[in-house]
């Protein structure tokens, strides 16, 4: 991925434009991390980036980003530029494109995401970020009340790396952070379930919740049965979401709103029973056992145990009832069908074709 990388670099300083790798992939690969997407910084702007790859696409012209899909890798090009005005606490308003990469370093968030490489795979490191990699600490760059005030993801976004990279905080950022938070609350929902969902499905996920506890962040990001995901040992984000129970306010896509709808269903019921196995599944059942502390293993044996786990699984079909009872399509199938899955699931009649004939024609005929 480096070797392409640098190769990248080559082909836009071929053009005499300056170039770096910058940020996340930098930081990654000095800390021994595979990164997905690559960001470059360069002086050329975007509609110069666009005559020397042909394929690349404007994702956001006004503010001079570029992609390129290269050999499978993602390159996300930025103009060198100054912020001037923010809106909204969220995105610059006014942006001027420059030719200087140390001006364009610091308008960024935090100092280990300032970490350049150049065409050569030498580091390049104005404000000291190696120093706070090996210190294991997120500063911002420059002042943290300020960068809070301009844009308010960055509150969560220094969460999040200090739980993924499993660094501690600044004093001055936790500082400006207690005293910003409030701008969580215009914050979309939208940013706000995405960055949250990278702090709850990282390996240190225990610690992420605790510093959003410590920080008191759960008011403004309303998850207020946040400290109750710490009683599990280990829990899905499916599980999270349960029990933090936002469904309407932050945005699901249809399946997950089902599955977390479905997971307070269960939560009552005996996770056990071959009847609630069968009509959640293993996953929600699984997933309910997780918040109430049952032993998965005893969830999956109970419902690999289970004589039928669906309805196509009963040895009878539809056309075969009609027949045995002499008669056409009705409502009373489906009562059938219902009786029949509640009495082979708890074993009171064998599913055996012959067995289920004789009970439906001794009950229904």
């Amino acid at each position: 991925m480096l070797e392409v990388a640098l190769k990248f670099l080559k082909e836009i300083n071929s053009h005499n434009y300056k170039a770096y790798i910058v940020g996340g992939f930098v930081r990654d690969y000095l800390l021994g991390f595979e990164s997905v997407d690559i960001d470059i910084a360069t002086n050329a702007t975007p509609k110069q980036i666009k005559e020397i790859f042909e394929d690349s696409c404007l994702s956001n012209e006004d503010y001079g980003s570029v992609t390129v899909i290269m050999k499978g890798i993602r390159f996300e090009i930025t103009t060198f530029r100054k912020e001037l005005t923010y809106v909204n606490n969220r995105k610059p308003d006014e942006i001027e494109y420059i030719d200087d990469l140390y001006q364009d370093l610091i308008r960024r968030d935090f100092v280990i995401n300032t970490l350049c490489m150049d065409q050569d795979g030498n580091i390049i490191d104005y404000l000291d970020g190696k120093k706070d990699l090996d210190k294991k600490i997120i500063r911002t760059v420059g002042d943290a009340y300020q960068k809070f005030s301009e844009d308010s993801l960055r509150i969560l976004r220094a969460v999040r790396f200090a739980t993924i990279l499993d660094f501690s905080l600044d004093d001055n950022l936790k500082d400006a952070i207690l005293k910003t938070k409030y701008l969580l609350k215009k914050l979309s929902y939208y940013r706000k379930k995405c960055e949250l969902e990278k702090i709850f499905t990282s390996l240190n996920y225990k610690n992420g919740i605790k510093l959003l506890l410590e920080l008191g962040l759960e008011k403004e990001l309303e998850i207020s049965n946040l400290s109750q995901v710490l009683k599990s040992e280990t829990i899905s984000l499916i599980g999270i979401w349960s029990i933090l129970d936002v469904a309407e306010k932050y945005p699901f896509n249809k399946n997950e709103l089902n599955l977390i709808k479905s997971v307070h269903k269960v939560m009552d019921l005996n996770n056990l029973d071959p009847m609630v196995l069968y009509k959640h599944g293993l996953y929600v059942n699984s997933v309910a056992a997780e918040i109430k502390k049952i032993d998965i293993k005893d969830i999956t044996e109970a419902y690999d145990g289970l004589v039928i786990k669906s309805r196509s699984d009963i040895n009878i079909n539809s056309l075969m009832i009609m027949e045995i009872l002499h008669k056409g399509e009705g409502e009373y199938l489906r009562k059938i069908y219902e009786d029949l899955e509640r009495e082979i699931l708890y074993r009171r009649l064998e599913n055996n074709q012959k067995k289920i004939s004789q009970y439906i024609l001794k009950n229904y005929g």
